[in-house]
């Protein structure tokens, strides 16, 4: 037992040092982290703008999808604005490698979705996927690891490899709104329709802007006999 003592203080004393030679570094406001704190510091979760558009039905981003594909439900977790803290944590999760941003936003995610009974019954996540050609470039894809931490929270499986993107569109950043809608509209499809058969599936995504991405996946997966879809994402921009 003591032993055991010994070596956690000797590791304790290790990281702090090590951390004085490599500081961890808030991903929203670049400053040091306390050492109680993780990726994010607390004065940057306490600035960060939430929507709290999981606890309404009626939102911005649910009534972006109105008219054009039956989502059950939709939310994004905080409103995106350009130079804000909330933009500064997305380009570090989708551009910095700083993936353990979108597992721990994902986590908060999940733990409000559990408060809202506009998204009970959820059975399956379904990250956005990124075509092949953008995965190499990038490494990696941003939405899996905020749907890993939703998956954590809310204690439901991914599915990563049923929807495919089967067209490369390049980036939607600088495309007007009738332009990302018909950048994306048919650039998905179906690999293996029974894994998520007759389930309620989580779409999850980095930042919602027209909804024009998350629709054109939706219309895919509302294919599949009883299948219904809801909608999480990171952030919303507002137009």
């Amino acid at each position: 037992m003591e032993r055991n003592r010994i070596k956690q203080t000797i590791l304790e004393y290790l990281s702090d040092f090590v951390a004085l030679i490599y500081p961890q570094i808030c991903a929203g406001c670049g400053k040091s982290l306390y050492k109680a704190e993780g990726i994010i510091c607390t004065l940057c979760r306490y600035q960060l703008p939430q929507t709290n558009f999981h606890l309404e039905a009626d939102n911005p981003v649910s009534r972006a999808f109105w008219g054009r594909t039956n989502i059950t439900a939709a939310t994004a977790f905080y409103y995106f604005q350009k130079k804000s803290k909330v933009q500064e944590l997305v380009h570090a999760l989708k551009y910095r490698n700083r993936t353990e941003v979108g597992t721990t936003i994902g986590e908060w995610i999940g733990a409000a979705l559990t408060e809202s009974h506009n998204f009970n019954g959820i059975d399956t996540i379904v990250p956005v996927p990124l075509h092949p050609r953008r995965l190499r470039t990038r490494g990696y894809n941003q939405s899996d690891f905020i749907a890993a931490g939703i998956s954590k929270a809310i204690k439901v499986p991914i599915i990563n490899k049923v929807l495919i993107r089967s067209s490369y569109t390049g980036t939607q950043t600088k495309l007007g709104k009738f332009n990302r809608w018909e950048n994306v509209k048919e650039i998905f499809q179906l690999k293996d329709p029974e894994a998520i058969k007759g389930k309620h599936i989580l779409l999850v995504d980095d930042v919602i802007t027209t909804g024009a991405t998350l629709e054109a996946c939706a219309n895919v997966l509302l294919q599949i006999p009883q299948t219904k879809v809801s909608v999480a994402a990171m952030a919303y921009a507002m137009n």
